[in-house]
């Protein structure tokens, strides 16, 4: 029986915010190599804007980029079985400084047409036929590309709540709801987000979220690392980045001092607020500084509770914690501010409303933290991998006829 949340021997274009070279780990690229399994993709980088040029051109992303524009190199680049990354060979001009949404939206569409004809180039000497177009989150640079581009299907992908974060909030309160709802599908890794996208369009499905976990499999073991062997236990651990955007400082403040004999370990760099707060005044609670990914299953594996103390506003709501997924793979008991993308842990957390509950919750994580929750956890995070996620994106697309 064929099925039915498979899409196979499709092409299939992806646009979005990240570039195929970008350092750090992107949602868009894990899909695109899920996607291309079964169908041709195409990973189409950002056309290069005059802003960049003028600021980088030394940069040797930029000098890659210039060097295609220039014809001398070719844009169209092989990853993999079925699989390209495209480097446009327009640029576009830097427009998100001007102010008016009619001016913005002439310039914008310029922008969108010279994007569109670059990547029909590549359309064309690949032959993709009857394709699907893929947004994630670009909501300025591919607002028009279903009109240019003719897609079979044209699919957004929402996986931040963006409006109120500087670089988008002149323009994008208007250009993305229009965005959502002239799209015939959207997705959203999140329930909140997913909330949001159906507001504007009916065909608007949660698909979860993908991890690559294998850094997290605990089955291993992992050794105690030096710089937490002689802190006191229990230890409650927090890893990843410490930004006061999107952590709650006072909220830290008050579990360390109300509860002295807890050790607060806190692994990640720090923004500039954490750096001058009050936690650092505190003499249980331990900064231990950035790590190298490889080890940072060491340091969760050496906490006796994972906490996730995320503060509740437009940039943090919608997002999908993707770190919750690490802590289960590793068994971790996980005490985190309730929201409502968090729902979808409600069975395998621990989800806090405010300070007292935090502090009564983690008391509850140590207390009844056994073998049985453990595997649970596992199991539960170990069903959230990319093969799944881009499964419900397929599901999604197979509801537009």
């Amino acid at each position: 029986m064929m099925d039915t949340n498979l899409i196979t021997g499709r092409d299939i274009i992806v646009v979005g915010q990240q570039p195929w070279d970008i350092e750090i780990g992107s949602n868009n690229k894990n899909l695109a190599i899920e996607f291309s399994k079964n169908n041709r993709v195409l990973y189409v980088n950002s056309a290069l804007d005059t802003i960049t040029l003028l600021r980088n051109k030394h940069d040797p992303k930029v000098v890659k980029r210039l060097a295609v524009i220039n014809k001398k190199q070719d844009g169209l680049i092989a990853i993999a079985d079925n699989l390209w990354t495209y480097y446009p060979d327009q640029t576009i001009r830097s427009i998100n400084w001007i102010k008016s949404n009619f001016v913005f939206n002439y310039f914008n569409r310029i922008n969108n047409r010279r994007f569109a004809v670059s990547i029909a180039k590549a359309v064309k000497r690949l032959d993709f036929k009857n394709f699907i177009l893929f947004n994630d989150s670009d909501i300025f640079r591919s607002f028009y590309l279903k009109d240019f581009l003719k897609p079979a299907v044209s699919v957004y992908y929402s996986r931040d709540y963006l409006l109120t974060v500087d670089y988008w909030k002149a323009h994008a309160p208007i250009l993305e709801p229009l965005l959502i709802a002239k799209s015939d599908v959207c997705t959203a890794n999140s329930t909140y987000l997913a909330d949001y996208c159906s507001k504007y369009n009916k065909k608007s499905y949660y698909v979860g979220q993908g991890c690559d976990l294998s850094l997290f499999n605990s089955a291993d073991g992992f050794d105690i690392p030096d710089d937490i062997k002689l802190i006191n236990r229990p230890v409650i651990g927090y890893v990843g980045a410490l930004q006061s955007l999107r952590l709650d400082i006072q909220l830290l403040a008050h579990i360390a001092t109300k509860r002295p004999e807890w050790s607060i370990v806190l692994v990640g760099p720090e923004d500039e607020m954490f750096k001058a707060s009050i936690l650092h005044d505190i003499d249980n609670i331990h900064f231990l500084g950035s790590k190298d990914a490889l080890l940072l299953p060491a340091y969760i594996n050496s906490f006796d509770v994972c906490i996730n103390p995320q503060l509740v506003n437009q940039v943090t709501i919608g997002n999908y914690p993707r770190k919750i997924d690490e802590y289960l793979a590793m068994g971790k008991p996980v005490v985190a501010t309730s929201t409502r993308a968090m729902e979808i842990f409600n069975d395998y957390t621990y989800l806090g409303k405010d300070k007292e509950e935090y502090i009564t919750l983690i008391q509850k994580a140590l207390d009844e933290d056994s073998p049985e929750l453990q595997s649970a956890r596992k199991a539960f995070a170990a069903s959230h991998t990319w093969e799944n996620n881009a499964k419900e994106i397929y599901k999604a697309i197979n509801t537009f006829k």
